[in-house]
């Protein structure tokens, strides 16, 4: 199934459930009021029958849209809802029972919005902030969680990548393509699913991946990379995550975001504020993470390219680098020194694993005297470029 079809019948379903609450309290209460009779039911199962109906297509329409998510976007997504379905519905009731349209009738219409109609949409809306969101989230915790890799193939150019920090030295095309596809099978092996970038000769550096596109929960925010060349890597990048069903966030002009400069430990995001990322990128990036429930902190980096050249974190929070890579250790709560400074780079696998460079051995056995299992790939090549484990995927989970 197809995430489009996926969240079509999420929607549906929970539109279908709050539809017939709605129907069947709206119903109860009324008939309550007015007496139980079975002329009283038939009357008001016509009369609520209409809006019931447009309020489940109308949620299955705009609940194929992420609203589920966010409590306040789902409870004023309710209102508009619940309003339109019960006018329109009552419209549609009182042309089914003989009535013309006149002036005289849609002035009643408006008037009834505070009256018989508000019950149903007061109860439509508490449907769907319970309810609703309740059948979104059963059925998210009934499928497999996913975890998915985006990567891309290397530039046949890749030897022409930016260099910032380090001089250029020459690349081994060859090599990095064998170093590449270990470490895409190495994350496969991991029961990751691999999925790919169309490969983009012309860009020497979109291989690394990272740098276009960060995931925060369903969200993929696409970026707008500090280096001129780099630009052209996001539309790619942006129709994979579209395809994969992913929400879209951009970062624009004149913002400017590497993805390598975002670290997220649980709720927190922290960001590097340095050559390719510059303050409006980080408020941009501060305003869309507001609205998924995240704080952003930024962090000075002016001695390696990005943040996650210096640190990267642990599955239990600690954060992990080379004290000549940071900037000032005593901003992280829990800091661990490594070894060496590729020892910095990790990426987190699951609760008990993570990847690493093999140019990095004594870090690694650290981490291991942890209670981690960890996993070495070698990726010299892309090392000659200020990349590491983290650049060469985004992992969706």
């Amino acid at each position: 199934m197809t995430p489009l079809a996926r969240r079509l019948l999420d929607s549906a379903l929970a539109a279908f459930a709050v539809a017939l609450v709605t129907h069947l309290v709206t119903i109860v209460l009324y008939s309550a009021i007015n007496g139980a009779t079975l002329d009283v039911l038939v009357q008001l199962n016509g009369i609520f029958g209409f809006s019931s109906l447009l309020l489940f297509v109308f949620l299955t329409i705009v609940g194929t849209a992420p609203i589920f998510e966010h409590p306040l976007l789902t409870a004023l997504v309710g209102v508009l809802a619940a309003f339109v379905a019960s006018w329109l519905g009552a419209l549609l009731a009182l042309v089914a029972s003989g009535n013309a349209i006149s002036g005289e009738l849609i002035d009643y219409l408006w008037v009834s919005v505070f009256g018989f109609n508000l019950l149903f949409q007061v109860v439509a809306v508490l449907s769907l902030v319970t309810v609703g969101r309740r059948v979104i989230t059963m059925r998210a915790a009934s499928r497999p969680a996913r975890r998915i890799a985006i990567v891309r193939m290397p530039s046949a150019r890749l030897a022409e990548g930016e260099v910032t920090h380090l001089e250029h030295v020459p690349v081994d095309a060859d090599l990095a393509d064998q170093q590449w596809e270990a470490y895409v099978e190495t994350l496969r092996a991991e029961g990751f699913t691999i999925v790919d970038v169309p490969p983009a000769d012309e860009l020497p550096d979109s291989v690394f991946v990272e740098d276009v596109l960060v995931v925060i929960g369903s969200t993929a925010v696409v970026t707008r990379p500090g280096a001129d060349s780099r630009k052209p890597e996001v539309d790619a990048a942006e129709q994979t995550a579209r395809e994969l069903g992913l929400r879209i966030e951009r970062i624009v002009a004149p913002g400017t975001l590497d993805g390598g400069d975002v670290l997220q430990i649980a709720d927190t995001i922290y960001v590097g504020r340095g050559g390719r990322t510059n303050a409006e990128g980080i408020r941009q990036l501060r305003e869309i993470a507001g609205r998924l429930g995240r704080e952003v902190v930024a962090v000075p980096v002016s001695r390696v390219l990005h943040l996650k050249s210096a640190v990267t974190a642990l599955p239990d929070g600690t954060v992990v680098g080379h004290p000549s890579t940071v900037d000032d250790v005593s901003m992280w709560r829990s800091f661990l020194p490594m070894p060496e400074p590729e020892g910095g780079h990790v990426v987190v696998l699951g609760d008990d694993r993570v990847l690493m460079a093999a140019s990095a051995p004594e870090s690694a056995e650290l981490i291991r005297s942890l209670g981690y299992r960890v996993v070495t790939v070698d990726i010299s090549e892309f090392e000659k470029l200020e990349g590491c484990v983290t650049c060469l995927s985004v992992l969706v989970r």
